[in-house]
């Protein structure tokens, strides 16, 4: 949490961050598992932890012991040789160093997470930016945060409630991590503390994390705030409200401030009020890394396949799948011309491109899952969402309707983005979304990278600005062209046109990152066309 408020959302950009020294190694290995989970949000390649005894305890505590062994036989070569550790920073691009004995509890957001805050200067920050105090719902779990040891540390914080006669104050759902945590953490008896605290146990699934979660509020866009544990916060995510503040922190302190119902609760110095009046605080949670008892297996969920041949039958009618055809290849020619589709302003995650909830029911249907596309990103024009200019009826429709009547002309189009476009969840949706309605360029300041490289697998151009500036120079009816698709290389830019409505012409020169792999995805219409 604090890492992300350092690096910022883009700042492990093409970085792989490494973890090292006595606060690192006193991490559990699903604290260390979060962690690099987390390396996501701050745009890392990957983040990694060297390998030590915390590991080898969980990897033969779940039937991994060979694992183990091999492992811990090579320990040596697995982490940083000792001159490196000696000295890091003359090996390392940049050193950050927490120390984690005075770090405090961090809470990040709202709509971001890498707004990091301390929680001793967060009710400040509340008032300050007049964030609504009160706090609706609290959700603890997802993939992310919700191990044994994230259950039972929230647990411990519900079990002391109970005995200090208190209950959440603000509705508090719980989804545990996998099928094997729910019936551990089930078997030893937390499922019980946190109903008995007031909880609602949800399925371990994603859940209100990707926005399968229906709210019962009484108006839907209503400003309001909640806490999660999860590692993604943008607007809209959660449950589909423009005007939800979602705050991320950890397990425990959503537990903590659930129970408050109130953002200026500090759980470090604050007290509470119980059922009978009395001022009470809340001590120190506890958690267990493993179970005492092992993990209970739960149930399995397979299905044994019937073997011999399966005949795929799509029906024609189906909403929810549909046979995917593939894309078509480069045309050949060196220009591409293009109408201006959306020129979107701020940030856009893939939350904003390709909206999951209760869109995921069409995700095996290419063309109905594409009538989300974009429906979230912000038009630079008119600071509206899902609404655009469209340069063939002269009026504002919604960007995927518009894009349909460009592909249904033969028109290409494209879409134009400020700085990070595509963070957040890896969603391949939102990289076939616009390849399928003929969006052929994605210009940007910068990509997310996994983003970057999905759009690059469906066969379409992920360029950014040389100059970062002449995304200003974009207007809204612009027909756009792009050149030097014939000499397409590494390393070789390409040169944009601008025709504007009113007759003047402007061009300037764009860049990529494509290898010579990447550009024969390109000209074959997508990896899958090559072979």
């Amino acid at each position: 949490m604090k890492l992300a408020g350092i690096l910022t959302v883009k700042g492990g950009t093409n970085a792989i961050i490494e973890y090292f020294g006595p606060g690192a190694e006193s991490l559990s290995a699903t604290g260390k598992g979060t962690i690099c989970n987390m390396g996501a949000e701050v745009g890392a390649t990957t983040s990694l932890f060297p390998y030590d005894e915390r590991m080898a305890v969980y990897l033969k505590a779940t039937g991994r012991t060979c694992v183990a062994e091999m492992a811990s036989s090579v320990a040596h070569e697995l982490c940083a040789d000792a001159e490196v550790m000696a000295a890091p920073e003359q090996y390392y691009d940049r050193v950050i160093e927490i120390d984690l004995s005075t770090l405090e509890p961090y809470i990040n957001g709202p709509f971001t997470p890498d707004a990091a805050t301390p929680i001793s200067e967060f009710a400040a920050k509340v008032k300050a930016n007049d964030y609504p105090r009160k706090m609706e719902v609290g959700l603890i779990g997802s993939c992310t945060n919700s191990s044994y040891q994230d259950i039972s540390r929230a647990a411990s914080i519900a079990k002391e409630a109970v005995a200090l006669n208190l209950k959440v104050a603000s509705p508090l759902i719980v989804n545990p991590g996998s099928e094997q945590i729910r019936a551990t953490v089930e078997r030893d008896g937390m499922i019980d503390t946190f109903k008995q605290v007031g909880a609602v146990i949800m399925a371990n699934a994603c859940g209100p994390c990707i926005g399968q979660w229906k709210r019962h509020t009484d108006d839907p866009t209503r400003k309001n705030s909640i806490v999660t544990s999860f590692n993604r916060n943008f607007a809209k995510r959660a449950d589909g409200n423009p005007n939800t503040f979602a705050f991320v922190a950890s397990p425990e302190l959503t537990m903590a401030l659930t129970i408050a119902g109130d953002l200026g609760f500090n759980p470090l110095t604050d007290t509470l009020v119980n059922e009978k009046g009395e001022a009470v605080k809340l001590t120190e949670p506890k958690g267990d890394e493993l179970p005492l008892h092992g993990f209970a297996p739960g149930e399995s969920g397979y299905l044994a396949p019937k073997g011999g041949h399966v005949q795929v039958a799509i029906s024609p009618e189906s909403q929810r799948l549909q046979r995917l055809e593939p894309f078509s290849a480069w045309n050949g020619e060196d220009a591409l011309s293009m109408k201006l589709l959306i020129k979107t302003a701020g940030k856009c995650t893939t939350d904003h491109i390709s909206m999951a909830g209760p869109w995921l029911r069409f995700r095996g249907h290419l063309e109905n899952i594409s009538d989300n596309m974009l429906m979230g990103a912000v038009n630079a024009f008119n600071g509206e969402t899902n609404k655009v200019f469209n340069q063939l009826t002269q009026t504002y429709e919604t960007v995927s309707g518009t894009a349909k009547q460009y592909k249904q002309a033969g028109i290409s189009s494209i879409v134009v983005a400020e700085e990070n476009y595509g963070e957040g969840s890896s969603r391949e949706h939102a990289a076939m979304e616009p390849r399928f309605l003929n969006v052929k360029v994605i210009l940007a300041k910068s990509f997310a990278r996994i983003h970057e490289t999905n759009l690059k697998k469906q066969g379409m151009l992920a360029l950014t600005f040389v100059n970062k500036d002449d995304y200003d120079r974009i207007r809204e009816a612009d027909v756009i062209t792009l050149s030097g698709l014939t000499a397409f290389a590494p390393g070789k830019n390409f040169t944009i046109t601008l025709l504007h409505a009113d007759g003047t012409v402007e061009s300037f020169e764009v860049q990529h990152t494509y290898n010579e792999q990447q550009i024969a995805w390109f000209k074959a219409g997508s990896a899958l066309n090559t072979k």
